[in-house]
């Protein structure tokens, strides 16, 4: 299972890190994308390294500037004998870069797990990373996140977002 998860990491990651072979003539087209305001939305998939389960989720980013935007997401765990899930509400912020697909963020994560008749919920403090491919209304993605607080862990998702 972990080498499944090694290689889905490495594919996105070469992904969103390709550069254009016509990276000269695409130089203004890029400027006009990266500038692109709106909401964007997609799916991902992952692995909690805590929970020793894969996740799968969705997100929305809901820009307030073109580096500051408000990044809610769901992530469902398969756990066996229950169900795991988590609502996150996070601000995710894009520091000046060459090309602007690097992020970093933290936020509220609110999860709730249910076994044998029994459920609770925990709420706890998340801080992220990414990079994000910024080129066209498909983008590929990868992120790495700290869920700390009770019940901390870590989880790295890769998906698409689009525009």
């Amino acid at each position: 299972m972990n080498r499944w998860v090694s290689r889905l990491v490495v594919v996105l990651l070469l992904v969103a890190l390709t550069a254009s072979t016509a990276d000269a003539q695409r130089r203004t087209h890029r400027r006009a994308i990266v500038g692109q305001s709106g909401p964007s939305y997609g799916a991902h998939v992952g692995y909690n390294f805590d929970v020793n389960e894969l996740l799968i989720g969705a997100q929305l980013t809901y820009p307030f500037t073109p580096d500051l935007g408000f990044y809610p997401t769901f992530d469902y765990y398969f756990v066996s004998g229950g169900s795991l899930w988590a609502l996150n509400f996070d601000l995710k912020y894009r520091p000046p870069t060459r090309y602007g697909a690097w992020y970093v963020g933290g936020g509220l994560n609110w999860s709730h797990a249910s076994a044998g008749g029994v459920s609770g919920s925990n709420t706890n403090f998340n801080l992220l990373t990414g990079l994000e491919g910024r080129r066209g209304r498909t983008r590929p993605y990868i992120e790495g996140k700290f869920i700390l607080g009770n019940g901390s862990s870590f989880q790295i998702v890769g998906g698409v977002s689009w525009h």
